[in-house]
């Protein structure tokens, strides 16, 4: 068998059509990593129906106005594809595969996908910048799950989180600075950092999701030296328990009121554009700073084909396989 090594990257996933949205809801409330609660085996799936046919009427005029479905599959393909073609050229010999969480292509899919390139052990990498057990913690049970009776002993190595990685952060400064290249000056802006966000039950439980959040806008700041005050919030709140705050909404509406004039929102958490950026942010919150009276706002777009996160990403999977510079060549060579 060739040395090849099969890289797993997982996301969330998104519906891809209008008809998906349901059941790509049904998806991610099934998963018992998101709904827990007592006799939950016995409860989890009615109640997951419930929740999907209410929030998918809510969602659809998001996915509506960003072209009726999710771009992300799009996106994190061609990622994948990137990755492939820079690990290459650096002498890594690599097939990679996209696993979405909630819809297609699943994990199962790309493990078919790399089983039949006869990959000889895998990096795992989840494309979430912060753990959290509600998103990388959920794709690896499901990868442990679906991988159980296939992996004969190969190694598995694991990139955890990402959000410290240099090329990562530089690459969210390069969009950053392109959304504020598109204000006339920069004095009267303000700098939202959104992330998307989590019961405070997750939180209080040891999840690192917030404390990572926070990190990150501390080293973004330092490293871009943007002369921005800045804020922190979270999106894509479901339900009515108590979630991580303040909300973007409710800073947007803070924000107006204080007498801000000019708003440039940064997606944190997320690695590409989808709904919860073009629709969430690009359309509603947009509408929302609009009718406030915020008299600019720009939102940070997404990392997607970015050439630095690639390399960033290679930079970490190399790192993960425990391949050195000095080793590149010799595994293309096998």
């Amino acid at each position: 068998m060739p040395h090849r090594l099969g890289v797993v990257l997982f996301q969330l996933g998104g519906p891809d059509t209008l008809e998906a949205i349901e059941p790509f809801l049904f998806n991610l409330f099934s998963d018992p990593d998101i709904i827990d609660f007592p006799f939950a085996r016995l409860g989890r799936k009615p109640l997951a129906r419930l929740i999907a046919r209410a929030r998918a009427k809510k969602v659809e005029h998001h996915y509506s106005v960003i072209g009726g479905g999710s771009p992300i599959r799009r996106h994190t393909e061609k990622q994948a594809r990137l990755l492939e073609t820079e690990l290459r050229g650096r002498g890594v010999e690599a097939a990679c595969a996209v696993a979405m969480r909630y819809w297609h292509p699943f994990t199962r899919e790309a493990l078919e996908k790399l089983e039949a390139a006869e990959c000889s052990e895998y990096v795992l990498l989840p494309l979430y910048p912060q753990y959290s057990s509600t998103t990388t913690g959920s794709s690896l049970n499901e990868w442990a799950r679906a991988s159980a009776a296939c992996l004969d002993g190969r190694r598995c190595r694991l990139v955890r989180e990402f959000y410290t990685n240099p090329l990562y952060l530089d690459a969210m400064i390069e969009r950053a600075n392109r959304a504020l290249d598109r204000f006339p000056s920069l004095g009267d802006v303000e700098l939202v950092f959104s992330a998307h966000s989590l019961p405070l039950a997750v939180v209080e439980a040891g999840d690192p999701y917030q404390r990572q959040i926070e990190s990150t806008v501390e080293l973004l700041m330092a490293r871009g030296a943007w002369p921005l005050r800045h804020r922190v919030c979270y999106q894509s709140k479901v339900g009515a328990s108590k979630w991580l705050q303040p909300s973007l909404r409710s800073t947007i509406r803070e924000m107006a009121r204080a007498g801000v004039r000019d708003i440039c929102v940064v997606p944190v958490s997320f690695v590409s554009d989808h709904v919860e950026t073009l629709g969430e942010i690009d359309h509603e919150a947009r509408e929302l700073a609009a009718a406030a009276g915020i008299r600019q706002f720009e939102m940070a777009p997404g990392l997607n084909d970015s050439s630095l996160f690639i390399a960033g990403l290679a930079q970490l999977v190399m790192e993960a396989a425990g391949i050195s510079a000095r080793e590149e060549t010799l595994i293309a060579a096998d």
